[in-house]
């Protein structure tokens, strides 16, 4: 299994306890729906893109999206130690299945943006997960727009047209479009 066939489903803190015992950050809605989780795919800090299978004995959620993770084999702290901030990994078709107008950011890049008054804008270039909210970001007219991501401002995505429509406020695009009054002063 290569990096591509995967998703990133969290990554791994700090050890717990001396029985080889790690808590992870599970970056999912529910942590509670991966207690089952029977395989992981973690990528170790020497080889980013190197993935390593580890079977999982166990795994308790916590407080928040943390977990505690027991792996078949690590038995002890100095085991668990040197997995210490590696990604978790899992295989993409293990992603939940999605309600049709519902996508996933990585499925997405690459379609055009299509805004309900302005029509086609740009294509989705990224997409920026900050602590506040997710941003999507847009190539138009050579700048980099983003977008939050919030159900009031992107409506859906069209998989077989490779389209995803939004409503966008007045005056979005002018904010990077436009230089500001500092940048015009300067200027002159």
């Amino acid at each position: 299994m290569t990096l591509d066939e995967t998703y990133q489903l969290g990554y791994l803190i700090k050890t717990h306890g001396l029985r080889g015992q790690i808590v992870a950050h599970f970056d999912v809605d529910d942590v509670a729906a991966y207690t089952k989780l029977k395989t992981v795919y973690l990528t170790l800090a020497g080889a980013p893109t190197k993935l390593v299978e580890h079977h999982i004995e166990k795994v308790q959620p916590q407080s928040g999206n943390k977990v505690l993770l027991k792996l078949r084999g690590i038995d002890r702290i100095e085991e668990a130690e040197p997995l210490r901030g590696s990604q978790l990994h899992l295989p993409l078709a293990a992603l939940p299945e999605l309600e049709e107008d519902q996508f996933y950011f990585h499925d997405v890049i690459g379609f055009t943006v299509v805004d309900e008054n302005m029509g086609p804008l740009g294509t989705v270039e990224n997409f920026y997960e900050l602590p506040q909210q997710d941003m999507l970001a847009m190539s138009y007219q050579g700048q980099e727009v983003l977008i939050p991501v919030v159900d009031e401002l992107i409506s859906h995505a069209d998989h077989a047209k490779k389209e995803i429509y939004v409503n966008l406020p007045d005056g979005l695009l002018d904010v990077y479009l436009k230089p500001s009054t500092r940048q015009q002063d300067e200027a002159e």
